[in-house]
């Protein structure tokens, strides 16, 4: 369905323009579960009843409620339709990303006709599944909270607030995609996971750092000595790489490796584009 905004949230008029809470969050997101069940997309993993063969399992076998216990390690979140405006945060992202695992799109079967039993699937494509369901959920988790994404990976993540988040949106282009883009990339995700530590967070700018570092040879090349040496100043002065005592640690921890990562993240944004701009100028 289209994620069209009709006039009164487009407008700002409607009270929940500006993002909606949990419970609303789990009533919209409850929805779309039962669409898709009823689109039979959770066929192929949860099975289905027929009127002559009982309950036929899927691929999760017959108790549902057991795999959600050892794959999330929670109880009482099965069955989810009398359970999910019960969830908390935790739970129904939990749920969201183990439903992500199980979603696939019906694609042949047969028509069992005998008292409307309905359709018997036996060919799924999961790939469409997920697509289609990482799409739904994601009109509403963008809206819910400063905003959340499904990655195409099935992962929960912060989209960041408005004016941060485009950065996560932008690429980068190297000649070294393993020590740079793909570096860059895994510290994006690790920092972006929903409930990231703040030692997560902590690690996410040491590795976006090391890409400075690996970086600094050509970074030398842009600018003078104390421009190169100011890049790494709050690296070395506020206990991100180095743990002794001239280190500054009194502060706030949450609040700084936001800001630092942000910061390190648009450094690296800037420097490869100038070193791809010095190569180019240098081949013209």
């Amino acid at each position: 369905m289209s994620a069209r905004r009709y006039y009164s949230i487009r407008t700002g008029k409607n009270p929940l323009s500006a993002g909606i809470d949990l419970s609303t969050f789990a009533q919209f997101f409850l929805d779309i579960y039962v669409h898709f069940v009823q689109q039979q997309y959770f066929q192929e993993a949860f099975g289905y009843d027929c009127v002559d063969a009982g309950y036929v399992a899927g691929i999760l076998g017959g108790n549902i409620e057991a795999q959600m216990l050892r794959k999330l390690r929670k109880r009482n979140l099965w069955p989810i339709e009398e359970r999910c405006l019960q969830y908390s945060e935790d739970d129904i992202f939990d749920v969201i990303e183990f439903l992500f695992d199980c979603v696939s799109r019906p694609v042949d079967g047969f028509y069992h006709s005998y008292g409307s039993c309905g359709w018997h699937y036996s060919e799924f494509n999961k790939e469409a599944g997920r697509t289609e369901f990482r799409e739904e959920v994601n009109q509403i988790m963008s809206d819910y909270g400063d905003g959340f994404t499904l990655s195409e990976e099935g992962e929960v993540l912060i989209t960041g607030r408005p004016g941060l988040n485009l950065i996560f949106q932008a690429t980068i282009s190297t000649s070294d995609p393993e020590k740079v883009d793909e570096r860059v990339a895994a510290a994006i995700t690790k920092f972006r996971r929903h409930r990231s530590t703040v030692e997560d967070r902590l690690d996410a700018v040491r590795d976006l750092v090391g890409v400075l570092e690996f970086l600094r040879p050509k970074i030398k090349e842009l600018l003078t000595k104390k421009d190169e040496d100011d890049l790494f100043i709050l690296a070395n002065k506020f206990g991100i790489r180095h743990h002794d005592a001239s280190q500054q640690t009194d502060y706030d921890k949450p609040i700084w490796y936001s800001w630092m990562f942000y910061y390190y993240l648009a450094t690296i944004h800037a420097v490869t584009r100038l070193i791809e701009q010095r190569k180019t100028e240098s081949t013209d």
